[in-house]
């Protein structure tokens, strides 16, 4: 496929996506979400695929937010077609059934924080910056933004960030949870790659199942969330990926993970 407003690079069982609008801060227009939808499904469906990167191009920002010229235009019944969409996309990204690492080189803003936020994991360079600012232009977070933070930092925590629109930067993010681990710029992508290489070295079944159990469990009622658990454990216990694992870890030697 071709995508105007994506790069797509591989790097063994890596792919990386990169947000290619460095001009407009990487903005997400409709075009970019179809395309980035477009693409995570291509990935999803290729087997070669292990771990998936997600950055912006450019020195300044990961995702600085949506297009405002089409937030500007739209009608009730647009809008909510338009938050759907971006709904579906990130949850795309959520449930991609491998690892996704956002790898959040610079403003992480409304629509960019919350695509992060539907990642597995968030690496953020030292200089980034996060928030969600909809309130400044009279909205509300739109892409489920009102959802993932407050299950990521606690409720009181995402009032203040959504209520006032204020930016944090990525030391607090850590502090607050919202961002897995801060680099230094210079080493935010080579850090992110040794990351992305460990996981796409792993048992993909069991990195599938244990993305699973965390995102659906979160939702179930604790006993039922343990059942669930116990069930994932049983099928990947029967899977080839388990008896090389088990197998290699008492050969004392390292394990040749096939996905099956």
């Amino acid at each position: 496929m071709s995508y105007d407003n994506l790069l797509l690079d591989r790097d063994g069982g890596v792919a990386i996506v990169t947000i290619n609008r460095p001009k407009v801060l990487n903005a997400l227009n409709a075009p970019t979400l179809d395309e980035l939808r477009r693409m995570m499904l291509e990935l999803r469906h290729d087997a070669a695929v292990r771990c998936v990167v997600v950055t912006g191009a450019g020195e300044k920002a990961f995702i600085a937010g949506a297009d405002i010229n089409e937030l500007a235009v739209q009608t009730p019944t647009s809008g909510k077609d338009h938050a759907a969409r971006g709904q579906h996309v990130l949850e795309l990204i959520e449930h991609l059934g491998k690892p996704v690492i956002a790898a959040i080189n610079g403003y992480a803003l409304g629509g960019g924080c919350e695509l992060a936020m539907a990642c597995t994991l968030r690496l953020a360079a030292d200089t980034a910056k996060l928030g969600q600012p909809e309130i400044n232009l009279g909205l509300i977070p739109g892409y489920a933004g009102t959802q993932r933070l407050a299950r990521l930092v606690g409720r009181g925590r995402a009032m203040d960030l959504i209520l006032t629109g204020r930016q944090i930067g990525a030391e607090e993010a850590w502090q607050i949870g919202l961002v897995n681990r801060v680099i230094p710029a210079p080493h935010l992508m080579t850090e992110t790659r040794a990351l992305a290489t460990q996981l796409a070295a792993s048992a993909p079944v069991a990195l599938r199942y244990i993305i699973e159990a965390v995102n659906q469990g979160a939702d179930m009622p604790f006993a039922d969330a343990c059942t669930f658990e116990a069930t994932l454990f049983g099928l990947v216990a029967s899977t080839d990926d388990m008896r090389e694992g088990t197998k290699a870890f008492l050969e004392k030697r390292k394990a040749r993970f096939t996905g099956q």
